[in-house]
């Protein structure tokens, strides 16, 4: 075993909330790794962006960029439906075949200018519960008595924002652009569940870190409020990420819905897992990169 860190994956996601593409490189600007959240889909009949925390079988699609297309800001992508059917951003009949696959009303977005707010915004149906504290702890899975997420670390800025939009402005993240997890939070977790096996898509973070084996403790918890070093690429780590209902939804490649994920990370993480992170300085990341 061994202390040294290094990026062991790297994951970018087309589609909010769909199946993502593992990469051996990435370029890293201000807004994260290139791409990454490029298009989203809208319930419109809640008149919200939305995602696998309220529309699960997202989850049971995948996305992939289609090389030397353009669709605005982005390429555009082939989404591979729950059925293994598939169908490009460019269709006619994309939201057609997304709305058929999922059972909702949905629209495709490419990522829009930041001064295009209006898709982002929460309609007069955007609450499921009709409370922002039950629709919480729907969202979190969270159990009558159970404490709600610590988002004492959100800036005030961005909290302002998605009170009243569904992403940041010219973005479809949900907060941050950059998701960091440890391999050694990973074994910590799968330890706190009896030696069970968790395949890492679960927790679609955008950096998989990689310890050699050498700890088995939330590493990433030492991290908040420094700077952390991918190769040369400078990222301010800013907050842990409450864990929301994805982490125990069913995926593709025999990812069981496992509701004993969620209570185990309420009960011995308080449903903090990964880091938050901001971009200061951008540049390419590489599998294999040191990190510091």
């Amino acid at each position: 075993m061994t202390d040294q860190l290094t990026v062991e994956q790297i994951w970018r996601y087309p589609v909010k909330s769909m199946g993502g593409e593992q990469l051996a490189q990435a370029n890293v600007g201000v807004r994260g790794i290139q791409f990454d959240r490029g298009w989203a889909v809208r319930d419109e009949k809640a008149g919200a962006i939305r995602s696998a925390r309220y529309i699960p079988r997202l989850l049971l699609c995948s996305a992939r960029y289609l090389p030397g297309t353009d669709a605005g800001l982005v390429p555009h992508v082939e989404i591979t439906l729950p059925d293994g059917s598939r169908v490009n951003s460019d269709d006619t009949r994309v939201n057609q075949r997304l709305s058929d696959a999922i059972g909702k009303h949905l629209t495709l977005w490419p990522r829009m200018p930041d001064d295009e707010v209006e898709h982002l915004r929460q309609g007069q149906e955007a609450l499921v519960t009709g409370s922002m504290d039950s629709e919480i702890r729907m969202l979190f899975g969270l159990q009558e008595g159970e404490p709600l997420p610590d988002m004492s670390r959100l800036p005030p800025h961005l909290m302002r924002e998605l009170s009243e939009l569904g992403a940041p402005r010219g973005t479809y993240f949900d907060a941050f652009p950059i998701d960091i997890l440890t391999t050694s939070s990973i074994r910590f977790l799968e330890r706190q569940m009896g030696g069970m096996h968790l395949d890492v898509r679960r927790f679609r973070p955008n950096f998989l870190i990689d310890d050699g084996g050498a700890s088995d403790h939330v590493r990433e918890r030492e991290w908040v409020g420094r700077t952390l070093l991918l190769g040369k690429v400078a990222f301010n780590v800013v907050m842990e990420c409450p864990r929301c209902t994805i982490i125990a939804a069913e995926q593709p490649g025999g990812i069981a819905k496992n509701t004993a994920i969620t209570r185990t990370i309420v009960r011995e993480m308080r449903q903090l897992m990964s880091v938050y992170c901001d971009v200061a300085v951008p540049g390419t990341v590489t599998v294999g990169d040191p990190v510091v």
